[in-house]
């Protein structure tokens, strides 16, 4: 489990989305180092359970919630659950999302593009739509959308995906000035090339996808799933707190321009 340095968070409770691996898993980890309960919340139930026992075996205190994010009487239920194992809704990562190929957009079928649509940006419409009223009531929270570098800037053969990372950035900004004075916080997140599942899927798992993907990337390599969670957090932390509306790039320079 990651090292979650100098956050306290005891007697906090993350809701995490995408929790069953990659940079959701990480974030579930870091959460609860700091001494957070979590609600790990993925579509693969064996893959949520698989994060909590990890964090059951260390100490932690989490639970496993299947959830389907395109699907608002699921999402409304693991928030309930969420609230209902813990008590609170202090913190929530709206991580879950897909990729697509590196293909042309006229290669996209009609199915992938709604797809896409569905879960990278419903999913953190619905999220939040049910996330802010609990929030509100309670008397604020922070809340950290998974965009991407993609959502800043624009990628060849990746348009559709693109295309849902820069509405999650726009419905991020937007919703956070809906909400400021309720004192909840709300952020986008906008990771780099990271070291997941999915980059092993679209680099094709070789080690010549790995090296073209690398190349990407003005540091030279990939980022770590715990770097992003530590941003999270920090977004989430009180040194974060005069930070929302903002779409935090961690991506090794690769969204400065081209050098």
């Amino acid at each position: 489990m990651s090292n979650a340095q100098n956050y306290k968070f005891a007697g906090k409770t993350a809701f995490i989305t995408g929790a069953g691996s990659g940079i959701g898993r990480a974030t579930a980890f870091a959460f609860a180092d700091a001494g957070a309960n979590v609600a790990v919340v993925d579509i693969n139930p064996t893959a949520a359970a698989e994060t909590v026992k990890r964090i059951e075996e260390s100490g932690g205190k989490a639970t496993s919630i299947a959830c389907d994010v395109t699907n608002s009487d699921q999402v409304k239920a693991a928030v309930d659950r969420c609230v209902q194992a813990f008590g609170a809704l202090n913190f929530a990562f709206n991580n879950a999302g897909i990729e697509q190929g590196v293909v042309p957009l006229t290669e996209v079928s009609e199915e992938l593009f709604d797809r896409l649509f569905a879960i990278n940006v419903k999913g953190v419409y619905l999220c939040m739509k049910h996330q802010i009223p609990v929030m509100d009531k309670s008397g604020g929270g922070v809340i950290v959308n998974t965009a991407s570098t993609a959502g800043v800037l624009s990628i060849r053969n990746q348009g559709s995906y693109c295309a849902t990372k820069y509405a999650v950035v726009a419905l991020t900004k937007s919703t956070a000035l809906e909400v400021a004075g309720a004192k909840i916080r709300i952020n986008a997140l906008c990771p780099g090339i990271t070291d997941t599942p999915m980059i092993e899927r679209v680099s094709g798992g070789t080690e010549e996808g790995r090296t073209r993907l690398i190349g990407q990337e003005p540091v030279g390599r990939f980022a770590r799933p715990e770097e992003m969670a530590r941003a999270t957090m920090w977004l989430c932390s009180d040194d974060g707190a005069f930070i929302t509306g903002a779409a935090l790039n961690i991506d090794g320079g690769q969204s400065a321009g081209i050098g």
